[in-house]
């Protein structure tokens, strides 16, 4: 069962051997990538593909304001001595994209842009013949609900069409669930029971800001919880559910219950967890604005009308509130995202937690971006070189944990996101 309770046909895990190359690319552009979107994520992703060509060909960055494409490029010639392309698109018409690839002509195209617009970006994937991956899975604009099923129903689409479209290749979704992974084939022989904690430790100095796109975070964040427990979808009013967790390097955090994505995904593909969760910390003073906001109505989608004409104020919230790309300047302190996984390992009981600690301030001097735009851009990096290389290669479309973890594992300790494993001395108390 989904999310949503309905039946689907779960698709094969892929293929291992490696597909030919499309006949029309050249050699040269077998490696060569259209990143979508011109976020903090975004610039990490890029920086990272210029820093290591020997992993990518040409790197093309478009966005609907080429100006803000521009500026990483700046950037990336600043800090690496590389050059990237850079061009205009409008994400959410498919004739467009369609025409940019058609122009570029490259092997994958990296979805960095806005979850609305990803069936858009895998419609012109289809229609041009190129790979397509992603960091976060999609959601109508109109209506605060993500989930998987939109996408999954693309897999004989792009089966047919001999295409590749990996899902959720960020870090959470992403590289939790590859964490998920790497326990289940070399830590646990069963895993029971699945936590997720993301903890960001970092101090922007602002009142009130957000580390990722305004929008599609508080829209998450003030979304009803949910957990998967015993073959059922259990929900529960949004932060209502809190515990208190030591994270290392960062100290006492209070973490909330939320629902995130790949909990659909591991629910899916990992039929044997009992019970799987995910966790975020939010500081007293960003849930007090957050209440504030909510109860004047400011995150609200629904439109309101204002001097004539009609306004989303969740929309109008985002356009006055600080751009996460630019908090890196002034953030400090670090990111700790990790699994804790129960289970059996030899017919023993057995608690492993696997997770990243990530430098606000390191990430920010390597690539210009704070550690939470460096946290999914550096995975969305990685999932592509795989792709590229064809270390993970299929037809259809995939979520990243159908996949070898190992190849991506080794990648996140030598591309920046270095993790450790520890085996605690029992379960979660809560």
């Amino acid at each position: 069962m989904d999310g949503l309770g309905k039946r689907r046909r779960l698709h094969p895990a892929p293929r291992s051997h490696m597909r030919r190359p499309n006949p029309l690319l050249t050699e040269n552009q077998v490696k060569d990538v259209l990143v979508i979107g011109a976020g903090g994520v975004s610039s990490v992703a890029v920086h990272k593909m210029a820093k290591n060509p020997e992993l990518f060909g040409k790197v093309t960055l478009a966005s609907r304001r080429k100006f803000k494409c521009d500026a990483i490029a700046e950037s990336v010639k600043a800090r690496f001595g590389a050059t990237i392309d850079t061009a205009e698109v409008d994400a959410d018409d498919v004739a467009a994209t369609a025409a940019l690839i058609e122009r570029v002509r490259p092997k994958l195209l990296v979805n960095l842009a806005l979850p609305y617009q990803d069936l858009n970006l895998m419609e012109a994937c289809l229609k041009t013949g190129v790979d397509y991956l992603d960091t976060a899975n999609y959601e109508p604009r109109d209506e605060a609900r993500f989930q998987y099923s939109w996408q999954w129903d693309y897999h004989e689409r792009f089966e047919k069409a001999g295409l590749m479209a990996l899902l959720g290749s960020g870090f959470d979704p992403g590289v939790t669930s590859v964490f998920a992974g790497h326990i289940k084939k070399h830590l646990l022989d069963r895993i029971d029971t699945l936590d997720i904690l993301d903890c960001n430790g970092g101090d922007h100095g602002q009142h009130f800001a957000t580390n990722f796109n305004p929008e599609i975070n508080i829209r998450e964040i003030t979304a009803p919880a949910r957990h998967y427990e015993k073959g059922q979808w259990i929900e529960t009013p949004a932060l209502s559910t809190r515990q208190v967790f030591q994270f290392d390097q960062v100290g006492t955090k209070n973490m909330y219950l939320m629902y995130h994505e790949e909990l659909e995904s591991l629910a899916r593909f990992y039929p044997e967890i009992q019970r799987i969760r995910f966790w975020m910390t939010f500081g007293d003073q960003y849930l007090t604005h957050l209440r504030v906001l909510q109860n004047v109505g400011m995150t609200s989608i629904e439109p309101v009308m204002y001097e004539g004409r009609e306004v989303i104020p969740l929309q109008f919230l985002k356009a006055v509130l600080p751009e996460p790309s630019t908090l890196g300047t002034t953030t400090k302190g670090k990111t700790n995202i990790g699994d804790i996984a129960t289970g059996v390992k030899d017919g023993a009981e057995k608690t492993v937690y696997v997770y990243n600690v990530c430098d606000h301030e390191e990430a920010f001097a390597e690539t210009g971006n704070q550690a939470v735009s460096y946290t999914t851009g550096v995975p969305a990096m990685i999932g592509a070189s795989l792709m590229l290389e064809g270390a993970w290669a299929g037809k259809g479309v995939f979520n990243i944990e159908q996949f070898d973890p190992d190849p991506f594992m080794a990648m996140l300790n030598a591309h920046g996101l270095p993790w450790q494993v520890h085996e605690l001395d029992g379960p979660l108390k809560f």
